[in-house]
């Protein structure tokens, strides 16, 4: 468990998207991960792609993180200009306009 926070710590500290290698664990792991260590909640609901938000207003930080049919987990993008009251719905586009293009 230390390795895989670690290797999540280590994927957070890139602030994008096209980080060489991508972080994946069993989706509960990934939501105690981010709920304990950064202090992460959702924003909302998982979107159409599976897709969630978890954001943090205390320290700005941001996670995008895409649960897969395996039951896994995986970060897809993270950053540091969260602002409490930001639209997440807006937000979520733009880091997957960031992702796609």
């Amino acid at each position: 468990m230390k390795t895989v926070v670690f290797a999540l710590g280590a994927t957070l500290a890139l602030t994008t998207a096209a980080a060489a290698q991508q972080v994946c664990m069993t989706a509960a792991e990934m939501q105690s991960s981010l709920i304990d260590w950064y202090g992460e909640r959702p924003t909302q609901g998982p979107s159409n792609d599976n897709t969630r938000l978890w954001v943090s207003d205390a320290n700005g930080s941001w996670t995008l993180v895409r649960t897969l049919s395996d039951g896994n987990a995986c970060v897809v993008g993270t950053g540091m200009d969260w602002v409490a009251g930001m639209d997440a719905t807006e937000k979520v586009a733009t880091i997957q306009a960031r992702i796609e293009g």
